[in-house]
């Protein structure tokens, strides 16, 4: 039987609240993140500012998507890392591109990227992997991640294993050369703030293409080498 939510809604922004390009801190969209995601890293309810959820796709275009961390950001790009066994990392192998979703509830906020992927040095990943607390590295080393297991009891014992070993020998809990980060280059990032109306705010960065101009109406010429545009909702 189908379940009918069509009246789930709830109110977001007033007409008071539209967020417009007046209000842009940057013409660029890393700074223009920076500023969204210290507001969400600073208001209650949001637990966790840098989950975002991953989309992907195989060389077919089948898409699956899934929550990550972000792990760094800047003008080179937006950083998180896995295992390059997963289900992730297999569709980035077939089709380096990818999409990311920034949802802040209590903020009514959304930023969406879209970009190229590539992998991130063996050195960053390694640093990052020993920089994390001792279980979540056992975690990841013990986790055949995205493939079939028998129980949870399966993983329990390899948890239990690898943790007495490190009392013994804690160098031993290193970076499995399986492991590690990418990185997404950008070319189109959407700042989103929804409103009560339905009539949501929509502001787009994107790379300029080749031999374009910015009409300085509808697209308006940003900086490094961006635009940026509203888009309808």
């Amino acid at each position: 039987m189908s379940i009918d939510i069509g009246g789930m809604r709830k109110a977001y922004m007033g007409k008071e609240e539209v967020f417009t390009e007046e209000q842009l801190v940057s013409r660029e969209p890393f700074e223009q993140f920076r500023n969204w995601f210290d507001i969400a890293s600073k208001t209650p309810g949001i637990g966790e500012p840098n989950a975002m959820c991953l989309a992907t796709a195989t060389k077919n275009g089948l898409p699956s998507a899934r929550m990550v961390l972000l792990k760094g950001y800047g003008p080179s790009g937006f950083k998180f890392f896995t295992n390059y066994k997963s289900r992730k990392a297999s569709e980035l192998y077939e089709n380096p591109h990818a999409s990311l979703n920034f949802y802040w509830e209590p903020l009514k906020r959304c930023v969406r990227i879209e970009g190229h992927v590539e992998k991130l040095s063996t050195e960053e990943s390694t640093e990052y992997f020993m920089s994390r607390p001792e279980n979540s590295r056992i975690g990841a080393i013990v986790s055949p991640q995205s493939q079939p297991i028998p129980s949870r009891d399966y993983l329990s014992e390899k948890q239990t294993d690898l943790t007495k070993l490190a009392e013994e020998k804690s160098d031993q809990i290193c970076k499995p050369e399986h492991w590690g980060g990418y990185i997404v280059i950008p070319h189109t990032v959407e700042f989103w703030q929804g409103q009560t109306s339905r009539l949501h705010d929509r502001i787009r960065f994107r790379k300029l293409k080749p031999g374009e101009k910015p009409d300085k109406t509808v697209v308006h010429e940003g900086d490094n080498g961006w635009v940026y545009e509203r888009l309808a909702p």
